[in-house]
């Protein structure tokens, strides 16, 4: 998985985004039933949590990957957050309060479908949604600097290393998708008319800026991709796949940690034939 690991800075123009693997939705179904007996492992330890961020481009995959990817897990394990544009109570606080929120407990997994990092792509992209937060002196958008979009990538950098050191495992994907596969995708979308209401119009105006969208994503991961949190590039064109490179990057992650079921306490350990035998006579 080293491969798909961001460790220098990238052209993103010059990374891949297909990648066909064979037998890739069987292997999938191997790789995630090995997740799930993990982190029924991590749950029961109670020390860990493991965050997934998921970003990329419109119909990059990430609804079904996830759907795919966590298929095994029990419901209770897992919790999947959609960042929409924020509501009238988040944009009372912080930019990043919503996610703080969002963050999953000891044992669990939460999944970022979409993530912080929107916070220095779309708004970069649109800088009105920075005017929107009410933030004292970002009145207008002569008045938004590139700095402010440094500062927020170093707080987001200093976030994720704050709950690093807290036993939140913090795993990054950009789905890497070519804008030729978008258009086929946007197509279908329009073409097959159960998948119709997944088009708005917007989709295609968000595509108008796609060069845009591309500086800002080679921003981020040029200077967002720590030690603790680094980012992983998957190529997105070919969904069997992606979804299995994913399972298989979050799957080598995990099983760094060698979580183990904890055992009973000597105390009941040594009673254990006395407790079955009260239950098996009452």
């Amino acid at each position: 998985m080293k491969k798909y690991k961001v460790n220098e800075a990238v052209i993103i123009s010059e990374l891949k985004t297909r990648v066909e693997l064979k037998n890739a939705e069987k292997k999938l179904v191997k790789i995630r039933a090995k997740i799930s007996k993990i982190q029924e492992a991590m749950y029961a330890e109670g020390k860990h949590s493991v965050l997934v961020c998921l970003q990329g481009m419109d119909t990059s995959g990430k609804d079904s990957l996830i759907r795919e990817v966590f298929k095994d897990f029990n419901v209770r394990g897992i919790n999947v957050h959609s960042f929409k544009s924020p509501s009238k109570l988040e944009l009372k606080y912080d930019y990043l309060w919503r996610h703080y929120m969002a963050l999953p407990e000891r044992g669990k997994f939460s999944v970022f479908n979409r993530t912080h990092y929107e916070n220095v792509l779309i708004s970069r992209v649109r800088p009105e949604i920075v005017i929107a937060e009410n933030i004292p002196g970002l009145a207008t958008e002569a008045e938004i600097t590139p700095e402010l979009y440094v500062e927020r990538m170093e707080a987001m950098v200093n976030f994720e290393n704050h709950i690093s050191n807290n036993g939140t495992i913090v795993i990054k994907v950009f789905l890497h998708l070519s804008k030729d596969e978008q258009k086929k995708r946007l197509l279908r979308r329009l073409n097959i008319k159960s998948k119709n209401w997944k088009f708005e119009p917007g989709d295609l105006k968000e595509r108008r800026r796609w060069d845009d969208y591309q500086d800002c994503y080679q921003d981020i991961l040029n200077n967002t991709s720590t030690e603790k949190a680094p980012w992983y590039v998957v190529p997105a064109d070919d969904k069997p796949s992606s979804r299995l490179i994913v399972a298989e990057i979050i799957l080598s992650i995990l099983e760094k940690y060698n979580f183990k079921m904890p055992e009973l306490p000597p105390k009941y350990k040594a009673e254990i034939e006395n407790y079955k035998n009260e239950l098996l006579h009452e």
